[in-house]
């Protein structure tokens, strides 16, 4: 059987644009594997869609504020800060989760004050809410549709967790449901429930049973503390789950577009192909795929393999395949030993005759200045005066020949065109088990992205990039 191969030329390109400036899309969620760049694309989406006249606010949940230094804020917490210097007639703002505080907020939006207080001091809440395994994704998810519930911004852009599997967005109100649902809580919330004595004689049944085993593994007191927990939280366990299954259909709704984000790397499109999959076993809608720090040469038309070949003609001083030789060496003008290169120094040649001409008369002497201060011998220790500051001698570089670095620019050219070649055979292996995925590439800049201007720069890239980019492009 044949095997399949892309075509690049018919892969569908991503209009990143008409994206942005759709009504209908309200969330977009940026997701893949870490490193990818993910946080650099959200901002640059909100900064192009907010300078398109939408009201935007972005979401990250990266802990290291480069979002932040990028927009010129001092820092981001969890509450929105507006972006200024933004053109055009729309809004940016921009908020980094506080895993924590957000949890805090939920606790006080759906109990009692008396109630939310013992919650918010009971010390097993405190471990679960600073890093309980699921909470910082789920607190997202939690985020994500107070902002929706908001509907004070037409668009939200959310930068996913940064961990290696990017869809535990996805996968963490289940997680934190099974937990909530699983026996142990069920039987810690038994007396509770139950109430009077029986359901102290429970408790103290209950705290028997656990003492011989997990009594002693965690504790008592640590058991209690789940217990207190239990007790007052036991009316917003349900709740925790509908908002869980609201937002998690949110997301399947169709104002919700997902972007993966990937780099022209193995790895990187391993796990963007398998996010792929997910995001369509879950019924996500997926609006394509971002393909960052794309290399391209603009003299793509000269291949690794010639520039190697021209390479060592060069260092070996030979001809292959040059019908013309080396036209420098075949130059009286440049061969020719009476006419030797210019000096590169401007100090005299040693061995050139002395002029025959008459010696130029010195400067006269100024009237009332002393010669002890016109030469510099006899008053070694002051300078002339207003005299000119002298710098020391640099000694000259070194010259190279030209051979020798036009044969390493080629050698740079020839590295790069392999790089080009390998990302470009990574790509279309994604694309032969994908052909059906929307694709914009971004070419790699020189250096990070540190404000505004380099955001604009991304957004231009992301909107004018396609699947079918040529290696030009770069």
């Amino acid at each position: 059987m044949t095997p399949v191969t892309a075509d690049t030329d018919a892969a569908p390109g991503l209009d990143t644009d008409a994206l942005l400036d759709d009504p209908d899309i309200r969330i977009i969620v940026c997701c893949g594997s870490g490193g990818v760049g993910k946080t650099t694309t959200a901002a640059a989406l909100g900064v192009r869609a907010a300078e398109r006249g939408r009201k935007v606010v972005v979401l990250t949940i990266d802990p290291a504020r480069r979002l932040a230094q990028s927009m010129g804020i001092d820092q981001l917490d969890n509450i929105p800060r507006r972006v200024e210097g933004i053109a055009g007639d729309g809004e940016l703002h921009a908020m980094m989760l506080d895993m924590k505080r957000t949890f805090d907020e939920t606790v006080e939006a759906h109990a009692d004050a008396e109630r939310a207080r013992a919650i918010l001091e009971n010390p097993f809440y405190q471990s679960l809410s600073a890093g309980f395994a699921g909470t910082q994704e789920y607190m997202a998810m939690e985020k994500l549709g107070q902002l929706r519930a908001r509907d004070e911004w037409d668009l939200i852009i959310v930068d996913t967790p940064p961990s290696r599997s990017a869809l535990d967005f996805l996968d963490a109100p289940k997680r934190l449901g099974s937990f909530l649902d699983g026996t142990f809580i069920r039987l810690l919330m038994a007396p509770a429930k139950m109430g009077g004595r029986a359901g102290m004689k429970f408790l103290n049944v209950g705290m028997s049973m656990m003492t011989g085993t997990l009594g002693k593994l965690l504790g008592g007191q640590f058991l209690r503390d789940v217990q207190t927990f239990v007790a007052a939280m036991d009316t917003m366990f349900g709740g925790f789950r509908t908002r869980a299954d609201a937002t998690y259909k949110l997301l399947q709704a169709p104002g919700t577009a997902f972007l993966v984000v990937a780099t022209p790397e193995r790895d990187a499109l391993r796990e963007a192909a398998y996010f792929v999959e997910r995001l369509a076993a879950e019924d996500m809608p997926l609006a394509g795929l971002v393909l960052n720090r794309v290399h391209g040469s603009e003299a793509s038309r000269l291949s690794a393999e010639q520039a190697l070949a021209a390479a060592e003609n060069l260092e070996e001083t030979r001809i292959v395949d040059q019908a013309a030789g080396k036209a420098a060496l075949c130059d009286p003008a440049v061969t020719s030993p009476e006419a030797p290169e210019p000096p590169l120094s401007p100090e005299p040649d040693p061995t050139s005759e002395p002029s025959s001409g008459p010696a130029p008369e010195p400067a006269p002497k100024s009237a009332g200045v002393r010669e002890s201060e016109r030469d510099p011998a006899s008053a070694p220790d002051r300078a002339p005066e207003n005299a000119p500051a002298v710098a020391p001698a640099v000694p000259a570089a070194p010259v190279v020949p030209v051979e020798e670095l036009t044969a390493g620019l080629l050698r740079l050219h020839a590295e790069r065109m392999q790089v080009v070649a390998r990302e470009q055979h990574t790509r279309d292996r994604f694309a032969a088990l994908h052909p059906e995925v929307p694709v914009t590439e971004v070419a790699a800049l020189p250096g990070d992205v540190h404000d505004l201007v380099g955001l604009r720069t991304i957004g231009d890239r992301l909107a004018t990039g396609s699947g079918s980019a040529p290696a030009e492009s770069a």
